[in-house]
């Protein structure tokens, strides 16, 4: 018997830029952004990060958490996607600018 396994997100209304901010204030969660944001969507295993399983996966967790990616299941693979439109309605003008000031680091 397969379990519906609806990956927990906030909605647009529950998303705070405070757990925004804290999101995108580790290094590899700004690349793993980055990579989407490039990207469109992106599937967890794509990603060539020299680490524990484990740890990516709390890396994608909080992501997902704040607001700043939706993750949707196809299959046995997890896609993720910026949520750009959400987070314009929230905080107009500060994930570009975010995004922006981390592709010239």
């Amino acid at each position: 018997m397969a379990k519906n396994m609806e990956i927990q997100q906030p909605l647009r209304d529950e998303i705070s830029l405070p757990k925004v901010l804290h999101a995108l204030s580790d290094p590899v969660r700004m690349e793993i952004v980055l990579k989407i944001a490039r990207a469109g969507q992106v599937a967890c295993g794509a990603f060539d990060i020299p680490m524990p399983k484990s740890t990516l996966s709390h890396h994608f967790k909080v992501l997902r958490e704040s607001g700043v990616v939706a993750s949707r299941r196809e299959g046995n693979v997890v896609i993720n996607s910026v949520r750009f439109d959400d987070l314009e309605a929230r905080f107009p003008g500060v994930i570009g600018a975010i995004i922006a000031a981390a592709r010239w680091n």
